[in-house]
């Protein structure tokens, strides 16, 4: 990949500036990214794109294009450019693991640094976590509502091309079962799915030879999509392109549950009991819980998960919660700021669990910075964060095709430890009230 250190605001380069010529720049500091609240009506969010984070930390660094452009454009000085020539950050991050779920005040990532290598990374962080993390929690909405269905993503056409690579990872560490972008197929290693849009029956003459040419390509095991014309019709040019055996059907728009029914009893009258139905047209987990009495065998979702389903974003922010003092300790620092404080200080997380198993409280652990560090959970508490980058090195778990599979499975534990109601897609509080656990 190309660098990642220009995809970051000014503001970031000019606090860098200032600080390397007062001296402050090299004091130990801690930043954490949390949000303040969940957006309206949703219960739960999802962290996703921590690996991409770790991915791109390895391509943040000033080049001989990136340090000419910032000197053309006087961006910074030449001591600045010096010191952004040799950069690679070198300090650690823990955080939650990618697709725990979280709730606001959640410690989703603390970096540990200098102030000059932490506060470069601002920009770049939040850009990453806060689609990745709105698009998991969208998509983590879909596959509760379709249960044991599986959903599909075919979002790339309403997003930026590389947006579309992010989204679909972010969607399948979120529970989905494939995706239609060959990119993220590639670089992650996620199934991709896909057979033939409108257009293709359109080529040609007639809805029977545009099927036979399919199915004499693809095999009897395609998906055709049914609904160009007539739909009852389609069906059975269908049936007589492929025979019983034919895998799917596609329904793409119409009353979507009433042609479900419909369609069903038609295969089935045909003894095409295993060909499956697959619907798609502007689905969001509200239409797929509406569809859940439909005998519909899978979901194809295409722009309410690239777009978050009404929340684009998740209002992480980078805070600066802990820097060194005149005596070399870390000391808390805090915004206070009306409607936009922050809590001082280093601090780690737990979930407490009830008898169950299933969360009662989110727990901020806050105290003296050793003993936070320390910290340990007791009976029915789960520690939450997990080491990510220490002194420079990225755990490479969490990184790659490796990283989207652990992020699958941390998902589906952290929802089903989820309180029962919280998968309910109407609007309430977040299902975890955020508790304070104080050590030392």
């Amino acid at each position: 990949m190309t660098s990642a250190a220009l995809l970051t605001d000014r503001y970031e380069l000019t606090m860098l500036e200032a600080a390397l010529a007062d001296g402050t720049a090299h004091r130990r500091c801690v930043f954490e990214v949390f949000t303040r609240r969940l957006p309206a009506g949703r219960r739960y969010g999802v962290v996703a794109g921590t690996g991409r984070v770790l991915e791109r930390l390895a391509d943040f660094t000033f080049g001989a294009d990136e340090l000419e452009w910032l000197a053309r454009e006087r961006v910074v000085g030449d001591a600045t450019l010096e010191y952004l020539a040799a950069y690679r950050f070198g300090g650690s991050m823990v955080g939650y693991a990618e697709g725990e779920a979280f709730f606001p005040q959640s410690p989703l990532l603390v970096v540990e640094g200098t102030f000059a290598e932490a506060v470069v990374l601002e920009t770049l962080v939040l850009s990453i976590l806060n689609y990745d993390s709105a698009v998991a929690s969208a998509a983590s909405r879909m596959t509760s509502a379709a249960v044991d269905r599986p959903c599909l993503e075919m979002g790339s056409r309403r997003a930026h091309e590389e947006a579309a690579v992010a989204a679909a990872r972010a969607a399948v560490v979120a529970g989905f079962a494939g995706t239609s972008n060959l990119e993220a197929g590639r670089r992650y290693g996620l199934p991709t799915i896909g057979t033939a849009a409108h257009a293709y029956t359109l080529l040609h003459d007639d809805e029977e030879s545009a099927f036979a040419s399919q199915v004499a390509t693809l095999g009897t095991g395609t998906t055709l999509l049914v609904d160009t014309y007539d739909v009852r019709r389609g069906v059975e040019r269908a049936l007589a392109a492929a025979g019983t055996s034919l895998g799917a059907v596609r329904l793409d728009s119409g009353d979507l549950g009433v042609l479900a029914h419909e369609v069903r009893a038609q295969l089935d009258a045909a003894g095409a009991r295993a060909t499956q139905i697959v619907v798609t047209s502007d689905l969001d987990e509200h239409a797929i819980a509406s569809l859940a009495v439909a005998p519909v065998d899978s979901y194809g979702v295409g722009t309410s998960v690239v777009t978050g389903s009404g929340a684009p974003t998740c209002g992480m922010v980078y805070k600066l919660v802990a820097r060194e003092g005149r005596s070399g300790a870390l000391e808390p620092v805090a915004k206070a700021s009306t409607s936009k404080t922050s809590v001082g200080g280093r601090k780690s997380a737990g979930r407490r669990l009830g008898p169950d198993g299933r969360a009662t409280e989110e727990l901020l652990v806050v105290g003296p910075d050793d003993a936070v560090r320390a910290w340990e959970p007791g009976d029915g508490v789960r520690a939450l964060h997990v080491p990510l980058v220490a002194d420079g090195v990225v755990d490479e778990r969490w990184a790659g095709a490796a990283g989207v599979d652990a992020a699958r499975l941390r998902h589906r534990t952290s929802r089903d430890e989820l309180p029962r109601g919280a998968r309910r897609l109407s609007a309430d509080e977040a299902a975890v009230p955020t508790g304070t656990l104080r050590v030392g």
